[in-house]
């Protein structure tokens, strides 16, 4: 274990894993924690009522930018984890650190964009808390925000239940959001606008559920890119996953993008897309439902779950357009930056 905390502990990949496991489970890891989705499920006090519970904090810098801010990015992070365990969210909460110095102005702009996010995703507001820092100890604003969400009977979805023969989906196009952020931290420009995708994925979950029972799980694809989320379902449920490059989404300018900065796109940050693993007979059904809402136009089945090779762990391979397969293996380190 590492003696001092670094960035690469908060990307969502191999050094994130690691302190995860030897800090905080070590600690205060409780059977539910340990499930490792991204929402809790909790008994609620009437028999068969359950709740789903998450939380997240946000740090993004700059704090506005094409697509979104920091405050709808807050909102729809917090409002897709919790319906990523097939709840229907209700209401979150926000706590707001605040630097000394920063312009109301911008908190009103902030504070306006989470109403509006809130209110596309159905969810209330319902609490909060604010905290002030001493000028120079902050970064303008942080936010964090939790999100609770009531389950139906019968819905159990999560990373443990990928079977072998499930397929893989993604709702829609890989990296906008990470390389949008890196474009307007560096002062780059591309001939295509680029835009986040922060968007409240809600009513897409709910709509897959209503034609495809039989899904498996739903994982935002956020820190750490598709890679790492895939490497966390195959580790789940120990088994293989299998994925067709060619048929993953990318925008031209996204991936001409990280080829001109050296990044793998299949690790590069999503805030408004979902992975979806789902029956194999129902895999046609999830992916019109997908296309039929707003945002999930650009859907794609990419690969599917295979049988765990019992002679070593879990692996995620990517068949590349040349025929042949390579290991996709969990983003290690910090590729970038502070983009949620």
């Amino acid at each position: 274990m590492d003696t001092t905390v670094m960035l690469g502990h908060g990307s969502g990949g191999l050094m994130m894993k690691r302190i995860i496991d030897e800090v905080f489970y070590d600690a205060y890891g409780s059977d539910i924690l340990l499930q490792g989705d991204d929402a809790a499920v909790l008994a609620a006090p009437n028999p068969g009522e359950r709740l789903a519970f998450s939380t997240d904090s946000f740090v993004v810098t700059p704090h506005f930018f094409p697509g979104g801010d920091i405050g709808r990015l807050a909102v729809c992070g917090t409002v897709n984890d919790v319906a990523t365990s097939g709840a229907v969210p209700k209401y979150i909460s926000c706590g707001m650190i605040l630097e000394e110095g920063f312009p109301v102005e911008d908190l009103r702009r902030i504070c306006a964009s989470m109403a509006e996010a809130a209110k596309e995703a159905g969810v209330i507001i319902a609490t909060g808390d604010t905290k002030v820092v001493n000028r120079g100890h902050g970064d303008g604003i942080y936010i964090n925000t939790s999100g609770v969400g009531t389950l139906a009977p019968g819905i159990t979805l999560g990373g443990a239940e990928c079977k072998p023969g499930d397929k893989v989906l993604v709702t829609g196009s890989l990296g906008d959001h990470g390389i949008t952020i890196m474009s307007c931290r560096e002062s780059l420009s591309f001939s295509t606008d680029l835009q986040s995708d922060a968007a409240p994925l809600n009513h897409l979950i709910a709509h897959v559920l209503s034609v495809a029972p039989h899904t498996r799980c739903f994982r935002d694809p956020t820190r750490g890119g598709l890679a790492s989320t895939l490497n966390e379902l195959a580790a789940q449920s120990q088994t293989d996953i299998f994925v067709d490059e060619a048929a993953i989404p990318v925008k031209p300018a996204v991936r001409g993008a990280c080829e001109m900065l050296g990044y793998d796109v299949l690790q590069v940050a999503n805030e408004g897309k979902m992975v979806c693993v789902v029956a194999a007979d129902e895999a046609e059904a999830a992916l019109e439902a997908m296309r039929s809402q707003t945002y999930g136009e650009d859907a794609a089945i990419i690969g599917e779950v295979a049988q765990l090779n019992p002679e070593r762990g879990p692996k995620v391979f990517l068949r590349t357009a040349f025929g042949t397969a390579r290991i996709l293996d969990m983003l290690v380190g910090e590729q970038l930056p502070r983009i949620c």
